[in-house]
């Protein structure tokens, strides 16, 4: 029993070295300056340029406009991320509400229609979507970055599940005490849904935030880049003899990770629960 306990932590602990491994490298040659980057490639030692470079990616403007700053893309990628969230959760205990509750005609044929939007990820419908936002003028506007991200069935199939796990009695006991479809679905399923929510909105905040194609796609407007894209601006700057700003684009690859870790280990309670739980 103790040898396979024994084992058991040596393979997590393998594992976290895995994934701790390559955050700590690029924190490490972050403190480096870019032409000793250049020079000697990543690095383990720390360079005593910690304060200097992140300050520098932070605050200091810069892009082809001269007022980009990381603290700009930062707030940029936050909004995208809590704007896709919060929007992904209310769209979708709306539409699994109905599903589950109103009982209308061909309700579950309108699920699976709903569902197979699982079956058209953004990369595939990536050039109507953008058609569509055009025509709207929507594109660089956070409602063009969030809105079109909204349109799949996740969220919706998680919460439909849920819902329909809740027991009748409830309803019933709803319905006696003179609560209207509101009421109940505002003082009864959401507070039963919240670990629910937290799972969904961790799982939604991240893959907003690490958004690249899309925004790429809909932001020409250097004031609605996102932290991800910055990077990548960062390591196209090699013209003629330039160095691109090796340290600038680790330290933005850091600060990028550090809110959604941060989400996770946060909410983490909740988002093992939220996935887990059966009983009401």
């Amino acid at each position: 029993m103790h040898r396979t306990r024994f084992f058991d932590h040596v393979i997590l602990l393998i594992g976290v070295f895995i994934m701790v491994a390559p955050v700590v490298v690029a924190f490490m040659t972050s403190t480096h300056e870019a032409a000793d980057i250049h020079r000697n490639g990543l690095s383990l030692t720390w360079g005593g340029h910690f304060t200097e470079t992140y300050e520098a990616v932070l605050t200091r403007e810069g892009g082809f406009t001269g007022k980009v700053t990381g603290l700009n893309m930062m707030l940029n990628s936050m909004i995208l991320g809590l704007g896709f969230a919060v929007g992904k959760i209310v769209l979708s205990m709306l539409a699994a509400y109905a599903i589950v509750y109103f009982r209308f005609p061909l309700a579950t044929f309108f699920f699976w229609v709903i569902f197979t939007t699982l079956l058209l990820p953004l990369e595939v419908r990536i050039l109507p979507s953008y058609e569509v936002m055009n025509a709207l003028r929507l594109t660089n506007t956070y409602t063009g970055l969030i809105v079109p991200l909204l349109a799949s069935a996740t969220g919706t199939f998680y919460f439909r599940q849920f819902f329909k796990s809740v027991p009748d009695e409830l309803l019933e006991a709803a319905r006696i005490d003179g609560a209207g479809p509101f009421k109940f679905f505002i003082d009864v399923l959401v507070p039963l849904s919240r670990t629910m929510m937290a799972a969904i909105f961790i799982i939604m905040f991240v893959y907003g935030w690490n958004q690249y194609l899309w925004p790429t796609l809909m932001t020409t407007d250097e004031g609605f880049f996102t932290l991800v894209r910055g990077i990548k601006q960062i390591l196209l700057v090699w013209v003629g003899s330039n160095i691109p700003d090796y340290n600038e684009a680790f330290a933005l690859a850091i600060l990028a990770m550090l809110p959604p870790v941060m989400i996770v280990v946060i909410f983490q309670r909740w988002f093992i629960k939220g996935l887990t739980e059966s009983d009401k």
